[in-house]
């Protein structure tokens, strides 16, 4: 029989997954409070949680010290609620991205506290505010259309625990505006840039900052643009050595790269 103090509701792996959790389970069977056998069983049902259309990855911040997040959009709004619900009962920051308005609505209903970040169209619970990032994350665009991608960089890069700032709208066909900002970009230990068009942005921070600067294509552009491809292929031909890239409109990969970068 399991002890008393594991409640069925625990061993369906509704408590808290993290280090101390662990820890104060083989704590219970070092004092015989606990056998082996059961602390198995009871280990055996935290990796994931089924609930029927998703399996939730509890391990996932264990592992990597970020809970997973929530790719929205293919979901009803009723599974993106089920899923929030349960990630939240975990007492962590949640995050799901490319989330719509209904979807947003149906999760508010499961979890006080949820807020749609409109601009990067994301849906937060925020819980843990302590920064774990050594150093400032700076997003920029090229334009003003790049700005719901960058946004979702942000909203990211934030709710993982970072400082971040933002500056917007300083493309290459007016590099100026970058460059009046040049003091401000050098004090960032990771740069995030977006970028449409032919996706020249990226070369041209990496040129004037010694820090990892991480490419984001976007889809904006006219017909040769290609929805992106003209961008990525640009960037992923960048010859500032500092330069790495995400795939197209990727904000979220950019401010999740950027967060790890600047906890090492």
């Amino acid at each position: 029989m399991c002890d008393a103090n594991l409640s069925v509701d625990q061993r369906a792996s509704g408590d808290r997954l993290n280090s101390e959790s662990i820890r104060k389970l083989f704590e219970q069977v070092r004092a015989g409070k606990l056998s082996p056998d059961d602390a198995v069983d009871h280990l055996r049902h935290l990796p994931f949680e089924d609930l029927g259309f998703a399996k939730v990855d509890h391990h996932r911040a264990l592992r990597v010290g970020v809970p997973e997040v929530i790719l929205a959009q293919g979901k009803t709004p009723a599974q993106v609620a089920g899923i929030f619900k349960q990630l939240a009962r975990h007492g962590k920051n949640v995050l799901a991205t490319r989330a719509s308005k209904e979807q947003f609505s149906a999760a508010k209903k499961a979890v006080r506290g949820a807020k749609f970040e409109e601009s990067a169209r994301a849906i937060t619970l925020r819980r843990d505010n302590k920064i774990y990032g050594k150093g400032l994350i700076t997003v920029i665009s090229a334009g003003t259309s790049d700005i719901p991608v960058a946004e979702e960089a942000v909203v990211t890069a934030s709710i993982m625990g970072n400082e971040v700032d933002r500056l917007y709208d300083v493309g290459v066909a007016g590099i100026h505006r970058l460059l009046a900002h040049r003091e401000a970009i050098s004090r960032s230990r990771v740069i995030i840039v977006c970028a449409g068009m032919e996706g020249a942005l990226p070369s041209v921070v990496g040129g004037l900052v010694g820090v990892p600067v991480i490419a984001v294509p976007t889809s904006v552009g006219y017909g040769a643009a290609f929805q992106g491809m003209a961008a990525l292929l640009g960037m992923m031909n960048s010859c500032a050595s500092n330069v790495s890239v995400v795939n197209i409109d990727n904000g979220f990969g950019a401010g999740y790269v950027a967060s790890l970068i600047n906890r090492l």
